[in-house]
């Protein structure tokens, strides 16, 4: 496995926004929440109570944001079938 400094990889954090670094490994995030869902998944050991309630509390976010994406997924196809649907009876 090769090692590589985190300086020579280039992230999308624009030059405006205050970067949140990771102490482990020093990589930026635009938001809080990202760094701390990084840091529960890429440095677990290294957390301390409070690190992993703000994980936890990323993570709970970011699964009802799922959740609510799945559902609208879902109704948006449903509704593109039965206009298809209707379109195909009508034509």
């Amino acid at each position: 496995m090769s090692t590589t400094n985190i300086d020579e990889i280039a992230f999308d954090v624009p030059e405006d926004a205050e970067a949140h670094r990771c102490p482990e490994c020093g990589r930026p995030f635009v938001r809080e929440e990202l760094l701390a869902l990084h840091r529960g998944y890429e440095h677990p050991d290294a957390l301390e109570e409070t690190a992993t309630a703000a994980f936890e509390e990323a993570y709970e976010s970011e699964n009802d944001q799922l959740a609510v994406f799945r559902l609208e997924a879902l109704l948006a196809l449903i509704v593109l079938y039965f206009l298809l649907l209707m379109t195909y009876a009508l034509v």
